[in-house]
């Protein structure tokens, strides 16, 4: 017995031992993932907050091979556009919920997803569901993140972590127009003071200054996706009664102007920030091509979501225990009354780490990698 615990300690030593080595001398060249953003690319942060905007209930995940089909907090049926992106570029594992009490220590080193449903670049975005994590907050749980790499790494190999090694990935729009400056009624006062012009530069100043402090916190290869054709999920078209091949206009007109002035924003931080690459995922176009053309890439449908209820495309009830849900899931370009199918985030993501300047500019993720 005594010669048992005796082998026992050895072994815990030699792990602690491996691991440190690993950690001081080993391969940090693999890659790692920051996400940031919305509940397009939540994996489970919610799931640690009093909110209403929460995924952790049946069906959602019940393609998720990691989880065995149990929900992770993942808005779709199984892995989001970062986790696929993460797979393309070769990380090792999928980025942990910064919220998940095991998202520490050497598990940071793939990286940590902050991303929170609900969540926008504006600080009042999303209020309606209680709590979530605006952008300004993730950031603000990345700084403590940089910090426990600094004691984990060292400075000057943390730094390097994270600037040549790191990907940062920022998700984010849509629910500063669906869930703060056109949320019916709520807003109403909102919108009578602020003009769409003026809300718009509201949100590229924030965002400015939120990615700016991402950099002076070391980042310094980015991917930032535009809003998409937010007024052509199953949500919209449910609530505004229209036609299958018809989209709501003003969500669409707003998400362009702002993709138009986010594309100008990152031109300027390109110029003016010194070893900074910026990329511009350009969703809106990249989705709007699988809607218009979704039996091209394999779907029957763009319009009805897979899992939801309500009116002719199930769009007014959020998938859950409850609601219906679709019998081919890899047929539907949406899995819920607001998020992609996996099958659509799977053919999204290999647009963006290996497309053309049509999807991603000015170079795709596979070369921003190589950087």
């Amino acid at each position: 017995m005594a010669a048992s615990h005796q082998l026992k300690a050895i072994a815990m030593v030699l792990l602690s031992l491996y691991s440190l080595y690993s950690v001081s001398n080993g391969d940090l060249q693999n890659g790692a993932s920051f996400v940031f953003g919305d509940s397009l690319v939540d994996a489970g942060n919610n799931n640690y907050l009093s909110t209403l905007s929460k995924a952790d209930m049946r069906p959602n995940g019940i393609d998720f091979e990691a989880s065995g089909g149990e929900p992770t907090g993942r808005f779709t049926n199984g892995r989001t556009i970062a986790d696929i992106i993460g797979e393309l570029l070769g990380l090792s594992s999928y980025a942990p919920p910064f919220l998940a009490p095991n998202t520490t220590g050497s598990a940071i080193l793939d990286g940590v997803n902050y991303a929170s449903g609900g969540g926008g670049i504006m600080n009042g975005t999303g209020k309606l569901f209680v709590n979530r994590l605006g952008l300004d907050i993730q950031i603000d749980y990345f700084n403590q993140t940089r910090k426990e790499l600094d004691d984990l790494l060292g400075k000057a190999k943390a730094k390097q972590f994270v600037s040549k090694t790191a990907i940062f990935s920022v998700t984010i729009g849509a629910n500063d127009f669906l869930n703060n400056y056109l949320l019916p009624v709520v807003s109403a006062g909102t919108r009578a003071l602020v003009s769409p012009d003026g809300f718009v530069n509201d949100m590229i100043s924030n965002l400015k200054d939120q990615l700016t402090r991402l950099y002076t916190l070391d980042a310094r290869k980015f991917v930032v996706a535009n809003v998409g054709p937010i007024g052509c999920i199953p949500y919209q078209k449910t609530l505004n009664k229209l036609a299958e091949n018809e989209c709501v206009s003003l969500p669409n007109q707003l998400a362009k102007q702002y993709n138009s002035q986010l594309r100008d924003l990152l031109a300027d931080l390109n110029k003016n920030l010194p070893g900074a690459k910026f990329c511009l995922a350009n969703v809106y176009d990249l989705v709007s091509e699988l809607i218009n053309n979704y039996e091209h890439y394999g779907f029957t449908t763009a319009s009805v979501a897979c899992c939801g209820n309500g009116g002719d495309y199930a769009g007014m009830v959020p998938c859950g225990p409850e609601t219906s849900m679709c019998d081919d899931r890899k047929a539907h370009v949406f899995w819920d009354p607001y998020h992609p199918s996996e099958a659509a985030n799977l053919l999204l993501a290999k647009y963006i780490v290996d497309g053309d300047t049509n999807y991603i500019s000015p170079i795709n993720l596979r070369k921003l990698q190589a950087l």
